[in-house]
Order: C-alpha cells, then sequence, then structure tokens
C-alpha cells in the first residue's frame, strides 16, 4: 500500500507528464480504445506510484476520458439504435456494478507486491482479448434469451473486477462480450460500452474513495490533470491515425508492450 502519495518520481516536469499521456492516448486511439492498460505500468515503471495509488489515479484519468469521449461516440450511433438495446446494458452492469465494487475491496486489502502480480496477469489478459478482437472474427454464439441474461451478468461481473482492478473503463472486454452474446454490430457495441462502462467506473471510484490511498489524487491533482489532457489529445491524433499502421503489424505490436509490461509489473517490489 502506499506510503508516499507524491513519489519522487512524481515530480517530473509536466511536459513529460503530458506526453506520457499523449502517448497512451495515440496507441489507444490507433485501436478505437481509451488504452489505460498502457498508461497503468507508467504510473508505476516511471513515475514511481505504489500500485494501489497507480490504480487510483489511472481510474480517475479513464474516468475523464470516458466522459470526454462519449458525447462524440454517443453522436455516432443513432439514440435511436442503442435504446433499442438497452437491455444489453441493464444485464451487464447488473453484473459490473457489483465487480467494480467487489474488485476495489479485493485491490485495497492487497499488499503492493501482491497487487503487482495480478495487474502483471491482468495485462496478459488483456494483451490477449487485444489479439483475439483485433486479429479475429468476432462470431456470435446464439444463445436463447434465457441464457444470454445469466451469462451477461456473470460476464459483466468479471469485467467489472477486471476494470475496477486495474483502473481501465473495460471496453476491451465489453465490447467483444456484446458482440458475441447478443450479436450487435461492432460501433453499437462501443456506444454500449460507454453506458456500462461510465456507471461501473463511477462504483469502483466510491468504493476506492473510503480507502485511505484515495488521498493520492489530492496530493496529485496537477499530475492527474495534465496526463488526462495528454491521454485526451492523444487519442484524437490516435484517432486520425487509425488506419495509417496495418492491424497486422499495430496489434502484435501493442500486444508485446503489454507483456513486456505485465513482466516487469510482476518483477516490481
Amino acid at each position: 500500500m502506499a506510503t508516499d502519495l507524491i513519489p519522487a518520481r512524481s515530480t517530473r516536469s509536466m511536459p513529460l507528464v503530458f506526453a506520457a499521456g499523449g502517448a497512451v492516448g495515440i496507441l489507444g486511439g490507433m485501436i478505437g480504445l481509451g488504452g489505460a492498460e498502457f498508461r497503468l505500468p507508467l504510473l508505476i515503471g516511471l513515475f514511481g506510484f505504489a500500485a494501489l495509488s497507480a490504480v487510483i489515479l489511472n481510474k480517475a484519468m479513464s474516468l475523464v476520458v470516458v466522459l470526454v469521449a462519449l458525447p462524440a461516440r454517443l453522436a455516432a450511433v443513432p439514440t435511436s439504435e442503442i435504446a433499442a438495446h438497452w437491455t444489453i446494458a441493464v444485464n451487464l452492469l447488473a453484473g459490473s456494478l457489483l465487480g467494480a465494487w467487489a474488485g476495489a475491496a479485493w485491490a485495497v486489502r492487497m499488499r503492493s507486491s501482491t497487487l503487482c502480480k495480478v495487474l502483471a496477469g491482468l495485462m496478459v489478459l488483456m494483451a490477449a482479448a487485444l489479439l483475439a478482437t483485433h486479429t479475429t472474427t468476432v462470431g456470435t454464439l446464439a444463445l436463447p434469451l434465457a441464457a444470454q441474461v445469466p451469462i451477461a451478468v456473470v460476464a459483466g461481473f468479471g469485467i467489472g473486477v477486471v476494470a475496477a482492478i486495474m483502473g481501465v473503463a473495460g471496453g476491451e472486454l465489453l465490447i467483444p462480450t456484446i458482440v458475441l452474446l447478443f450479436a450487435v454490430d461492432i460501433k453499437t457495441a462501443g456506444s454500449l460500452s460507454l453506458l456500462v462502462s461510465l456507471p461501473t467506473m463511477l462504483v469502483a471510484f466510491a468504493r476506492y474513495s473510503r480507502d485511505g490511498s484515495f488521498a493520492v489524487l489530492g496530493a496529485n491533482v496537477r499530475f492527474t490533470l495534465v496526463m488526462a489532457a495528454g491521454s485526451i489529445a492523444g487519442a484524437v491524433l490516435g484517432g486520425l491515425l487509425l488506419g495509417v499502421v496495418s492491424d497486422l503489424v499495430l496489434i502484435p505490436a501493442l500486444a508485446v508492450i503489454l507483456l513486456v509490461s505485465a513482466v516487469k509489473l510482476a518483477r516490481h517490489d
């Protein structure tokens, strides 16, 4: 657990902080995601935050990025299309809200070294999800409604746990889950994932706020805002670069970055 709310390395120049956030945003923007999974190892390895403090800061920045992205994303898909699938969001939220609370509760109880190892394992999961989603065609299970609902609740719970522990929005897992279970097109699935992510993140945030480590936010307001701004700017630039680099090159490269980061986190004390 964090003992120093402002580690020495976090006091580096704000241009570096903005640039780090920008790099994360570009990586995420190029694949249509927020990129928070790339920001987490930077918070721990480059800026010296303890694991739990890094997760809380990552969650705060992810929340800002989602709030900024939500209007643009919703505008890209007709409201009627989203409204037609409101039950999907409700089913996933039934599990993800509980999962977010449980995940945050587990995270605050872990030793920092244990949390680092858990985060490393989850980053491997994210790398696998990234490869599966972007290099293969996500099919559908064509399940009956009676099976869709409980499976969605269970899947939502698992995604809520992962998102809370990593401090991410969870779109990497939500989008393929929505496509797989409910046969929704990828664009609509992206908008629905944001509708699920936002309240799920707020629940995790609320649970973290009950822990003493939450004070890391108050001690690093400028750091958080500058890095979040960099992430947003980078995401915009990354979106403009979408398609410039072939997915056959980009996706494996990003997966390798996640795997290397996972190894470093697993070894982090």
